[in-house]
């Protein structure tokens, strides 16, 4: 059997996979290939959502869930990618794999592009919350919350025209999303969280949200109560496939062999992803967060799209998360960054104490420069990719390992991955 990038699949059923990489997608290919019954060893460089699933706002939002380049990033111009206040945040330097990476972010920013990675998008997202109570029922304790209300708030009734007209696009590409305007008192009416500056809302109907850190323990300890390995604080530095499997090979200079291997490393997956024909790169986009206390504190999530900023009640306490900054992923925290958060949100929410932040964090969210993931076969029949899902990979993992399991055991490439495919 092939697939159709012309990978030959060995004839035998793998028995014994390992997934490099314990974040969302990582975990949740390893749990739904242990619903088949193989055997599966996860290596993490850190600790278990150590990565960008750890600070995420936890959204689970299918009716925004949309290739990240677009028209409106360009429309903003360069002068504001360079101010450490916008939303979208580019530090001039001379990197060359970036300024690839940002050749095809700007090709991919037209309508046109849009609506043909939305089109990939459709199929996935109309599976993602299936997917999520698949987990919930086979032992995933830690629940998927309901987002009522879900709100994106704005100043005017104009500004709220931007995000209605991509929500009508989104329907429009096929999703099921939706959505009503709400305008004046009647926006503090639903959130008394929300200040008199929000002078339009928009209500989206049917989304949720979760508890990254939580979620992932949950998720974590269902693998290994199953006899799921998950090995930490482990450097894999490179794999080797062969005739009788994949090898992994870790920076102690161990080696373990496995009949094949899913790669799921985040910001990092073009270091090993690249020897087996991805030529796409992933590059990190950065995003920040932090907690503070509020009183009320949200019933929901709110979005304030204008700003990029996400709210999300967690533990007694609002996470708020934001920007997009297209850095290296090991670069230390920007400050400044935090600061613009801070002050993008504070004419809006009432009862929050911005001062009092706990959690400040940034992690790097897998960017591909069309804005879609990469998942499914490699040139290298044993060896797999699942990444590159910019800011959905907490919506998106679950799916992403549902079907990824299938391609691995099956040997065939479902169609809702055909779009994705890492070799494009």
């Amino acid at each position: 059997m092939t697939f159709p990038n012309g990978a030959a699949w060995p004839a035998a059923r793998p028995q014994d996979v390992a997934i490099i990489g314990a974040g969302m997608v990582g975990l949740a290919t390893a749990w739904f290939l242990q619903e088949a019954g193989v055997k599966v060893t996860v290596y993490e460089r850190h600790l278990v959502a150590a990565g960008a699933s750890w600070g995420n706002a936890g959204w689970l939002t299918p009716g925004l869930t949309a290739p990240l380049p677009e028209p409106a990033v360009l429309r903003s111009g360069l002068r504001a990618l360079l101010s450490p206040a916008s939303p979208v945040y580019l530090p001039l330097r001379a990197d060359p794999a970036l300024l690839r990476f940002l050749r095809g972010f700007v090709a991919h920013s037209t309508h046109g592009q849009w609506r043909r990675g939305m089109a990939a998008y459709v199929p996935v997202n109309q599976r993602a919350l299936e997917a999520f109570d698949v987990l919930a029922a086979g032992g995933v304790t830690v629940p998927t919350r309901h987002a009522t209300p879900f709100l994106a708030g704005f100043r005017t009734e104009r500004e709220a025209r931007s995000l209605i007209a991509e929500l009508t696009a989104i329907r429009d590409a096929g999703q099921d999303v939706r959505f009503r305007p709400v305008l004046n008192w009647r926006a503090q009416a639903l959130e008394p969280a929300l200040t008199d500056r929000v002078g339009a809302a928009v209500v989206i109907d049917g989304q949720r949200y979760l508890d990254p850190p939580e979620f992932l323990r949950s998720l974590s300890m269902a693998v290994r109560a199953r006899h799921g390995l998950i090995v930490e604080n482990v450097d894999v530095t490179a794999v080797r496939p062969g005739a009788a499997g994949a090898t992994v090979v870790r920076s102690t200079g161990q080696q373990y062999t496995h009949d094949a291997v899913v790669l799921a490393t985040g910001a990092e997956l073009t270091r090993l992803a690249g020897p087996f024909g991805v030529r796409q790169l992933v590059q990190a986009g950065r995003g920040y967060s932090f907690s503070v206390p509020a009183d009320p504190l949200p019933a929901g999530p709110i979005y304030f799209p204008r700003q990029r900023v996400a709210c999300t009640p967690l533990r007694g306490r609002l996470r708020i998360a934001g920007m997009m900054e297209f850095r290296r992923s090991d670069d230390p925290l920007d400050p400044r960054r935090i600061t613009a958060i801070v002050e993008a949100v504070r004419p809006f929410l009432t009862g929050v104490d911005l001062e009092d932040r706990a959690d400040e964090w940034v992690g790097s969210r897998p960017c591909t420069a069309d804005g879609l993931p990469l998942i499914g076969p490699t040139a290298a029949p044993r060896v797999f990719v699942a990444g590159g899902h910019g800011m959905w990979g907490i919506a998106l993992g679950p799916i992403t390992g549902q079907l990824l399991a299938e391609t691995v055991l099956k040997g065939e490439v479902p169609a809702e991955l055909a779009p994705f495919d890492p070799l494009r």
